[in-house]
């Protein structure tokens, strides 16, 4: 077998349903299996996935066992020659593992690669390539130094500066919402530490790669959709955990030492007094943009939301692009999923990505949308 897909999920139904259907897509040439370990979801969950995918291989906890261990008990009983660490709020493209499986055959020192990460704003997420994190290059991080200092290179390795978006290379750190290796890769180093603290199980393992003389790879001829979720929220329980993750990091594979907690502190206090003064734009949907090949949806949207829909049959059509809303609005453009591939929507997210426009996309299977208007919440789901 090919690949092995492993995904840990937690109470995300719906997003995992779509997700799964994306990587069904994104498998059929493939010879592949889809793991999706169950960390104890109080939603409906495994029900769905024994309802509308009895081909993939269901492992169901009994308790939450984190995401080390939940995706150690997956890689276990996979038989892909290669495996992917994959989110359950991601969406891949038809030809995402078509591609990277070709990248990887072609390297010679293969260690973990990633690929390029957009938000559910289609706009790219920097943790999709990332540096090892000093101590300083933590701060820079953690106190938002590196946003403004991006020319300078001591300022920029977090988000691994030296590679552009669209600029595949190797980088030392990867994310662990799509992290894909070999399987015997994954088994020598002894996966995912279990003692891990949330925000430092991918770069331990990602750190584990390097040190074995490996070459770890961004690659940018993919787009993944990664919607994120509270786990994200840019709180102080978001600070405190980013500092853990540091300081477990730093400790295993390096030392504790005093400038590391002092640094972590000003950063911390640093974050802390500019999210106070940040301000956060709110909006309202001004109307909707609905691509589609069914127009069976206008009535429906119109009937839920309550908003104008506009209705376009071809994804191709440029009339979105001179659309503007009024003042504190946006256009939200919804995507029906049977009527166009996944990579076609990603594709137009990431061409309209920011300013006028938010995006959802119509289940192929029930009648919901689902989609994220940040970065820094959890994904939303509209019944239709």
């Amino acid at each position: 077998m090919q690949l092995s897909i492993i995904i840990l999920n937690y109470n995300v139904q719906f997003f995992l349903e779509q997700c799964i259907h994306s990587v069904q897509k994104a498998i059929k040439h493939i010879d592949a299996e889809i793991i999706v370990v169950d960390n104890d979801s109080m939603d409906d969950s495994c029900a769905m996935v024994k309802s509308n995918f009895p081909e993939v291989t269901l492992i169901e906890n009994h308790q939450n066992l984190g995401f080390p261990k939940g995706n150690n008990q997956g890689v276990a009983i996979a038989k892909g020659n290669y495996i992917c660490i994959l989110n359950p709020d991601t969406v891949v493209g038809e030809d995402t593992f078509e591609k990277i499986l070709s990248f990887a055959e072609a390297q010679f020192n293969l260690g973990i690669v990633g690929v390029k990460l957009i938000d559910g704003t289609g706009t790219f997420l920097p943790e999709s390539k990332r540096g090892v994190p000093t101590p300083w290059v933590a701060f820079t991080k953690i106190s938002g130094l590196y946003q403004k200092f991006t020319s300078i290179k001591s300022f920029n390795q977090y988000y691994a500066g030296h590679l552009q978006p669209d600029q595949t290379g190797q980088v030392d750190i990867l994310v662990g919402a799509f992290m894909f290796m070999k399987r015997q890769l994954y088994r020598d180093l002894d996966g995912f530490d279990e003692n891990c603290f949330m925000y430092s199980d991918d770069i331990d393992l990602s750190y584990k790669a390097k040190l074995k003389g490996l070459e770890n790879y961004y690659f940018a001829d993919t787009t993944v959709l990664h919607y994120k979720g509270e786990s994200t929220l840019k709180d102080a329980l978001y600070v405190q955990r980013f500092q853990e993750a540091m300081a477990f990091f730093y400790q295993k594979h390096f030392k504790k030492a005093w400038f590391f907690t002092g640094l972590m502190k000003l950063g911390s206090s640093y974050f802390v007094n500019r999210k106070a003064t940040k301000t956060v734009a709110i909006f309202e949907i001004d109307f909707y943009y609905l691509y589609s090949k069914e127009q069976k949806w206008v009535d429906v949207i119109q009937s839920v939301t309550h908003k104008k829909v506009l209705f376009q049959s071809s994804l191709h059509h440029a009339e979105i692009e001179t659309l503007k809303p009024r003042p504190n609005h946006k256009i939200e453009i919804l995507f029906d999923v049977k009527s166009y591939s996944y990579r076609e929507i990603l594709q137009k997210m990431e061409l309209h990505k920011g300013g006028y426009f938010t995006f959802k996309m119509i289940s192929p299977q029930h009648n919901y949308m689902i989609g994220s208007n940040s970065s820094d919440g959890r994904g939303e789901v509209i019944e239709i």
